[in-house]
């Protein structure tokens, strides 16, 4: 297990880690509401004092964004490939890598969860970077299951693409994606904008990377993960001509002619127009989008269009990619795990509402130094959300320390929300930036009168059916937890009965299973979407009676574990587009050892709802108090965040600290409501 920089654990295996405080703890509280409150009211006070001790000095917090080895894989093929690897870094990457395998030679995506295949193969193929053989014990344990699995050939297409990069796969055998479709206009199906914004920074600079097909002379065969190596790739039956999957595959197959024949000078026109777009986003700190697969592709595409690694774009993006590197040690020797992003702005603002919900003053330096932060992090110019809204001001916040592209319509409510949890010395500018955020998030609305996480009305179905595109979601359709959190904002600012607030209302309401829950498109997943639904529509002005409310109330008792903890593992997750009702996956809804960020997103819902003297709630408070360490944290080493649901999953580690205080805090010291603002300003 690999100490971070925050203090607590990242792992992958399949044990949870033992609660420090005994059960007496908490066996001593369940029959007595006074001492369950003191429990509480004490747990908040240990809780913020951790958190405090954590804040930086720049006002910032930051945990740890733990995700899969692919993310440690692909750096150093990247490394590989450009030639820039190194022993310590490359030993310390192998080191993470090895301590995340599995006992059955896998490699899983989420703690706890199955091996999975892609993720086998890159890690396999990076300890064979690393110098690890074929047939050492653990490498032909994974060799082995990789085989048994279909080998390469049934790998993912970004892992084919890794593999090509080395001559370890055909590209004739892998989908084609033109450089030309940087040319079709907005109005045009499968324009760049058709795409979500985490997928077309990827996919514009993986067009020049395609239409290029370098081929570095890989340093060992591959063979142990084919399940031929004579036949490496066998064929595949085409769907129906009639169907969509049918007339995308036939698509894919006119586009490999199309490769053939493609005029030169349109192609180069194409990548050269592409290198432009690219660079163009490229932020001030050399990263793209604050995240690190579009940095690395980016990266490459330049590289193969006659970039060297000493020009200032090259340079900046290749120290970018050094900043996602965590290092830590295991049994005295350095470990280096990879952050698929950063999370600052995003644990900020949660750490803010979480410490004034606790009871610290809005005055306190602490808050007021966080104020300042988020403030100076405002993007006040136009980014590609203002393709689909040309006339929109700009007032957006983004996730990550640099991200002025793609401020988040989610991370802007929530600052929001903090905001005005502060007494800021100067009201009048925090007034400002609020107003700014608020008439940017109006503006972002879809037209179903609900809120993606990027862009608005990013919701056509073609990019998900494209054969390239076979690795999470790569559009950015409205979801019940971004728009709740909007909802939220919106009613504290005044706003519960503007239109724009009760047709984001209507459309949760709507939204709401069967059973009573709502699903989390960004965490997981049942617990989340409700957890997030239930907070937003009483401060919208729905009653606790309100029928959708109680069956959100019931649903939330009727999944609580015997512990009193609340937990949903990731395999929640439906097939893309299926609701509830009779898969496997269905069994794994609302259900999962407890942990504490679920937990407190329950019990967040059921406080909201007005349950606060419930059998339900009091067993949550005294699970959360039992199971906190001396220091004031928790554990948690399952993941409750979600990039893309069963593709890529994230733990965040602040949320085990941020969620557990904020549903502490409403325990001891009631609901926070926008009239106990300090600097509120109707509208």
């Amino acid at each position: 297990m690999t100490a971070t920089t925050d203090g607590s654990s990242g792992s992958s295996g399949t044990r949870a880690p033992a609660a420090t405080e005994s059960t007496d703890t908490r066996s001593a509280l369940v029959h007595a509401p006074d001492d369950i409150h003191e429990a509480a009211r004490h747990a908040a006070e240990r809780s913020s004092a951790y958190l405090l001790a954590r804040q930086d000095a720049e006002g910032w917090w930051k945990g740890d964004l733990e995700t899969n080895v692919s993310m440690d894989a692909e750096d150093l093929l990247l490394r590989q490939f450009l030639g820039i690897q190194d022993a310590r870094t490359t030993d310390a990457a192998a080191r993470f890598i090895r301590g995340q395998q599995r006992e059955d030679g896998t490699w899983a995506t989420f703690f706890g969860g199955p091996g999975e295949l892609s993720a086998t193969i890159e890690a396999y193929v990076a300890l064979r970077l690393a110098g690890d053989r074929p047939d050492d014990p653990h490498m032909a344990r994974a060799s082995a299951w990789v085989r048994k699995h279909g080998g390469i050939a049934a790998g993912r297409v970004f892992t084919r693409i890794w593999l090509a990069l080395f001559g370890w796969w055909k590209w004739e055998d892998l989908p084609e994606l033109p450089p030309e479709l940087i040319f079709l206009p907005t109005w045009a199906p499968l324009n760049i904008y058709d795409f979500g914004c985490w997928a077309r920074q990827t996919i514009v600079p993986l067009t020049v990377v395609s239409a290029k097909r370098p081929v570095r002379p890989a340093p060992f065969p591959l063979d142990e993960l084919h399940t031929d190596p004579k036949a490496p790739n066998p064929p595949k039956r085409l769907a129906s001509a009639a169907s969509w999957d049918g007339f995308f595959q036939r698509a894919d197959k006119a586009l490999r002619l199309y490769h053939k024949v493609a005029p030169r000078r349109l192609r180069r026109a194409a990548m050269n127009t592409a290198a432009r777009w690219i660079i163009e986003r490229q932020e001030n700190d050399g990263c793209w989008g604050g995240i690190q697969p579009p940095a690395v592709y980016s990266v490459i595409a330049l590289h193969l269009l006659g970039y060297d690694l000493k020009h200032p774009v090259m340079r900046a993006g290749l120290e970018s990619l050094d900043r996602f590197a965590v290092w830590s040690e295991q049994d005295g020797l350095p470990v280096r795990m990879i952050e698929a992003c950063q999370s600052p702005v995003w644990d900020t603002c949660l750490a803010t509402i979480a410490l004034a919900d606790a009871g610290l003053p809005g005055d306190h330096p602490a808050l007021v130094k966080a104020a300042d932060w988020m403030l100076g992090e405002q993007v006040v110019r136009p980014g590609d959300w203002s393709v689909r809204r040309p006339g929109l001001p700009p007032g957006g916040w983004a996730f990550e320390f640099h991200n002025d592209n793609y401020p988040d319509i989610d991370d802007t409510a929530e600052v929001v929300l903090a905001l005005r949890r502060v007494k800021h010395p100067h009201p009048a500018q925090v007034d400002a930036a609020v107003e700014r955020g608020v008439r940017w998030n109006l503006g972002m609305q879809s037209a179903n009168g609900a809120w993606g996480a990027f862009d608005a009305d990013n919701t056509s179905a073609f990019p998900n059916r494209l054969p390239f595109c076979d690795f999470g979601e790569v559009i950015d359709p409205p979801s019940a937890d971004v728009t709740a959190h909007v909802v939220e904002m919106l009613a504290w600012e005044g706003k519960a009965h503007h239109p724009r607030t009760r047709r984001g209302v209507r459309w949760l309401l709507a939204e709401q299973e069967a059973g009573g829950a709502w699903f989390g498109r960004w965490g997981v997943n049942f617990i989340y979407g409700t957890g997030s639904v239930v907070p937003a529509l009483t401060a919208a002005g729905l009653p606790p009676s309100h029928p959708a409310i109680r069956r959100a109330v019931r649903w939330l008792e009727s999944v609580q574990n015997d512990d009193g903890g609340w937990g949903e593992d990731l395999r929640s997750y439906l097939p893309q587009g299926q609701r509830p009702g009779g898969t496997p996956m269905e069994s794994w809804i609302g259900h999962g050892t407890s942990t504490a960020s679920q937990t407190a997103w329950a019990l967040l819902a059921l406080l909201a709802a007005g349950e606060r003297d419930s059998k339900a709630v009091e067993r949550g408070i005294v699970w959360l108090a039992g199971t906190q360490r001396e220091d004031g944290s928790w554990d948690e080493p399952y993941f409750t965040g979600t990039g893309f649901p069963w593709d890529f999953s994230i733990n965040y580690h602040l949320y085990r600290q941020v969620f557990p205080l904020t549903a502490l805090g409403r325990y001891a010291h009631g609901e926070p409501s926008a009239d106990r603002s300090a600097t509120r300003k109707g509208g």
